[in-house]
């Protein structure tokens, strides 16, 4: 399966997701905020295969960690989730970073799914499907 590196500020809903893809077998690594996640893609080489971010956090907000990441690795996939309509229009104009942005909220199906498209199918279906 897939390595992960989750970057949520929400201690709930970071738990939450890393929950739901450890149970695909995903190797999950969190992160609590944008700086910690970007010490933790620049510790581990980049060695990951998605980096599923939220939008708005401290510090570091997740359209600056994308920014970062994709300068530094960029082969990485990135999926970012917010649950703020303002937040998800500002990352339109990181289409060629970003693979999709998730509505929040979200159920344990749906972040699943998302993830699993990111990684291996179509995943504007995910876009089309929580927008």
């Amino acid at each position: 399966m897939a390595r992960i590196i989750l970057t949520e500020d929400d201690e709930a809903v970071r738990a939450f997701v890393a929950r739901a893809l450890s149970m695909d077998g995903h190797d999950v690594v969190e992160a609590i905020d944008g700086e910690d996640g970007f010490d933790k893609l620049v510790e581990n080489e980049g060695n990951f295969d998605l980096l599923l971010t939220d939008i708005k956090m401290p510090f570091m907000d997740g359209i600056e960690l994308a920014h970062n990441a994709a300068q530094r690795f960029p082969k990485l996939k990135i999926l970012m989730m917010t649950g703020y309509a303002n937040q998800r229009e500002r990352a339109d104009g990181l289409e060629k970073i970003v693979i999709d942005v998730v509505s929040k909220p979200f159920s344990l199906a749906e972040i699943r799914h998302a993830v699993s498209l990111a990684l291996t199918g179509n995943p504007r279906q995910a876009l089309r499907r929580s927008a």
